[in-house]
């Protein structure tokens, strides 16, 4: 057996247990979970944003409240901002891959709105920039990214940093993370 498989799991569990380790780290989190929940409650909605692996787990975690997580409920309004290819595509030959989250928050994101940011480096320059675009608007950001967290660190309101420069590791801490928001929100919606 490729001691590369048993080695690549013992790394992931020592990024989570790292995680579960910093109580400020835990504290973030439960502030997460408090502000998207409220955001819920007051008809609000929660945006995601991510490039390449992190879109697609942008795209997953939206899922999760608008479709379901554990319980047969109410869809909850929140979508990922890269679904709609022709509007990506157009966007970026038009004007510039570097405007297609920005001018998407722009159009559709209110005050009160929450905006979660996907980057394992937390410097990509089109999630700066919707970061940039949600603040000018009043929405909430709140930003996955890893260890030292990027531009991201002091462009978004809430910071979820990741202790890794290793971006597998990055990416399967920020589903755990966003399982657990996701988890905790319904149960305070839904009981």
């Amino acid at each position: 057996m490729d001691p590369k498989i048993a080695a690549n799991i013992t790394a992931s569990i020592a990024v989570k247990q790292q995680i579960l380790e910093d109580q400020d780290f835990l504290r973030r989190i439960s502030a997460a979970v408090d502000v998207v929940a409220g955001a819920f409650r007051e008809g609000h909605k929660v945006w995601f944003c991510g490039n390449g692996g992190s879109a697609a787990d942008a795209q997953h975690l939206s899922a999760e409240f608008s479709g379901r997580f554990y319980k047969n409920r109410k869809a909850l309004p929140s979508e990922a901002l890269h679904c709609n290819t022709s509007y990506l595509t157009a966007v970026a030959n038009d004007y510039s891959y570097d405007a297609v989250y920005a001018r998407l928050v722009d159009g559709w994101c209110e005050k009160g709105d929450v905006l979660i940011a996907l980057s394992t480096s937390g410097n990509s320059k089109n999630i700066i920039n919707a970061i940039e675009a949600a603040r000018q608007l009043g929405v909430i950001t709140i930003g996955f990214t890893g260890a030292g967290g990027g531009e991201m660190k002091t462009a978004c309101d809430h910071l979820l940093n990741v202790p890794s420069v290793d971006t597998p590791r990055i990416q399967e801490s920020h589903i755990m993370i966003g399982h657990i928001i996701c988890e905790l929100v319904e149960a305070r919606i839904f009981g």
